[in-house]
């Protein structure tokens, strides 16, 4: 019964996921969804800066504290492991629903692109970051990242193994092309707007920083065949030439 609970409560994580995913790309795209990035009547510019960079804030604090191994070995004397990871996505996307239902527009216009063609690839970009963001998670495990796997194993009433490391297709030759493809979806864009700018700006920064302390966690997980990796891998865009063997 337990196992049973248990998987219910990954599904649902997963659920939550899966539509607050699609909604970030109607809000960062000012597509079909209710409340965008752009909607709404602006307000006090300072005021606004100051509620955003408050919700990029909480976005940011949750997500990185509770990645943390410290944290993670703390957590889990009061949550199963098997609902760990499910739990951190699930308060990951809370977090999102809040920035998205209490953001602020600021839609005063950095740059706007009429040529048609320009709008398209920018356009166009904007799809492939998302895109790219997706097939990087089934390129690891997306079951896995996502709680899913875990909570499984427990129904079947499985020891949870990790899935180690392993670097296929893309990220042969980018470390974390996931961050890769969200940078390039919040920047591509034939119309910045102010709000657009800071949240770009925030989320890059926040990506750059978070990245490493990942890193370091990753090499403490798996020592020298990381920093091999590392040495022979570009972080988000593929510079470096040395291949991996």
């Amino acid at each position: 019964m337990t196992g049973l609970l248990t998987f219910l409560y990954g599904i649902i994580s997963y659920v939550v996921f899966f539509v607050t995913f699609l909604y970030a790309i109607g809000f960062v795209g000012n597509l079909v969804v209710p409340k965008s990035i752009d909607s709404g009547v602006d307000g006090p510019l300072l005021t606004a800066v100051i509620i955003n960079v408050i919700l990029l804030g909480v976005f940011a604090v949750q997500h990185s504290v509770m990645a943390r191994p410290a944290f993670k070995r703390w957590w889990t004397q009061f949550v199963p492991q098997a609902m760990e990871r499910s739990t951190y996505v699930l308060l990951t996307n809370v977090a999102l629903i809040l920035l998205y239902c209490f953001w602020q527009p600021m839609t005063g216009t950095i740059w706007y692109v009429e040529n048609s063609v320009g709008s398209l690839l920018l356009s166009a970009l904007f799809w492939l970051g998302w895109v790219l963001v997706l097939l990087s998670t089934f390129m690891i495990n997306h079951f896995d990242l996502f709680g899913l796997r875990q909570v499984y194993l427990r129904l079947k009433g499985e020891e949870y193994t990790s899935i180690g490391f392993k670097a296929p297709w893309l990220y042969r030759h980018i470390r974390h092309p996931i961050m890769t493809g969200f940078i390039i979806a919040f920047w591509a864009t034939p119309h910045m707007t102010t709000g657009h700018l800071l949240f770009a700006v925030a989320t890059t920064l926040y990506i750059l920083i978070a990245l490493q302390l990942e890193e370091r966690d990753l090499l403490h997980a798996f020592g020298d065949t990381y920093k091999d990796y590392r040495r022979q891998v570009s972080m988000l865009f593929p510079w470096k030439t040395t291949k991996r063997e």
